[in-house]
């Protein structure tokens, strides 16, 4: 279950063109599980109208200080008392300058200033013109609303309504998402740095030709997700894939399996977890073709002869820092038969605490997914479910272990 499930979440909307974006924000937050009760300044009432935002939400929608629905007229006090989180998005340059000096003078920052801090984090989305994102007194703001403890998000870059084009802008809905996602998953991951592998390598025949196999890297990507949100500084090394780079995760591009090697091995001394999600090519051909192999009338087909390709698993499970058991790895193993006999010999041939088994033929490409964890007590399954899903509890796993296994 993803972390915003079941959440109390107050969205605020300060005054900026950027507000337009609040009702797609609104959108996902509920698809992803979360009941949202939106709060508006005038300014942004300027911007997207209160009934866009109460016919997104499916609750009224709150404006002012003075709003008499409430029986006590403290709706800055009745709305955070049960909230999980505050999230003001977009945060204008105005409205965090009065956040950081604890002025309140309407509701949205009224409840920001009385909500519980320690049980109801605050998650400021900014959005502005170039300049006033440069300024110093915004720098200085940010600074220091992050040091108070507010979530300040960083901002993104391009084409502003007015005109100009830098940085400033408010993150996509997505973006914000997996942020407030972060905040409200339990640290079990911080300060770990983990390094990930993922999706399928590329083994050129010749400029045009190569092998590969099926994998999509889903299950690698959501694990780089997943630790992210665990509080983890996360390296995703990938294969060949149609996905985009993981928020908050730093991305290395390879194609074939003797990159992927050298990028893995490159960096993993420097890192506390190794996930080596991707599924390598065992194999690569001997003398690749400078130039398309040609096919003509009768000719018959090309001999290709083959040389294998390096264990990456087992190269890091033999370095200095994995031996140290300061570097903990976890493979995985995708099989067609014996899934639990082949997962116990590979995760002992490989030298790993830790290995997860999936049926290949049943996962590549898909959503979903089952996998078998096994370890030196034996082995237990994490049922089907989506890759996200599976990628969190396996998350949760790791983080589990990791205190002993440093301790050894």
């Amino acid at each position: 279950m993803n972390a915003i499930w079941g959440k109390k979440i107050v969205l605020g909307l300060s005054g900026g063109i950027a507000c337009y974006k609040a009702a797609e924000l609104c959108r996902l937050l509920i698809k992803a599980g979360a009941q949202v009760q939106v709060v508006m300044t005038e300014s942004a009432a300027q911007f997207i109208t209160p009934v866009t935002m109460q016919a997104l939400s499916n609750k009224e929608v709150f404006t002012s200080q003075w709003d008499a629905r409430a029986s006590n007229n403290m709706a800055h006090i009745n709305l955070t008392r049960e909230a999980d989180l505050v999230l003001v998005a977009p945060a204008s340059a105005d409205f965090m300058a009065k956040l950081l000096h604890g002025q309140a003078d309407e509701l949205l920052s009224l409840l920001c200033l009385a909500r519980p801090i320690a049980s109801c984090p605050l998650v400021l989305a900014p959005a502005m013109n170039r300049e006033m994102w440069q300024h110093p007194a915004t720098v200085r703001n940010v600074a220091q609303l992050s040091r108070d403890g507010a979530h300040v998000l960083g901002v993104g870059a391009g084409d502003q309504a007015c005109g100009e084009s830098g940085d400033g802008r408010m993150l996509e809905p997505e973006e914000i998402v997996q942020e407030v996602a972060r905040v409200l998953t339990p640290p079990t991951l911080l300060g770990r740095r983990v390094l990930v592998s993922a999706g399928p390598t590329w083994e050129a025949i010749d400029p045009v030709r190569a092998i590969t196999n099926r994998s999509s890297g889903k299950m690698g990507y959501a694990l780089a997700s997943a630790a992210w949100r665990a509080g983890a500084q996360v390296t995703l090394v990938s294969g060949p894939v149609a996905l985009p780079a993981p928020r908050g995760v730093s991305r290395i591009l390879v194609e074939s399996a003797k990159q992927m090697h050298e990028a893995i091995m490159a960096g993993a001394q420097q890192h506390d977890v190794f996930i080596a999600t991707a599924a390598v090519a065992d194999w690569r051909v001997k003398d690749f073709s400078a130039h398309k192999i040609k096919k003509t009338p009768g000719s018959a087909a090309p001999q290709l002869e083959f040389i294998q390709n390096p264990d990456i698993l087992a190269s890091v499970a033999l370095g200095e820092r994995a031996q140290a058991h300061a570097l903990y790895c976890v493979g995985f193993a995708a099989e067609t038969q014996d899934l639990a006999r082949y997962a116990h010999e590979k995760r002992l041939a490989k030298g790993v605490p830790l290995m997860v088994g999936n049926w290949g033929p049943a996962t590549f490409g898909l959503d979903d997914n089952e996998l078998l964890l096994v370890d030196e007590h034996g082995s237990s399954t994490l049922p089907k479910a989506s890759k996200d899903e599976l990628a969190q509890q396996l998350v949760a796993e790791i983080a589990q272990r990791l205190p002993s296994f440093f301790q050894l």
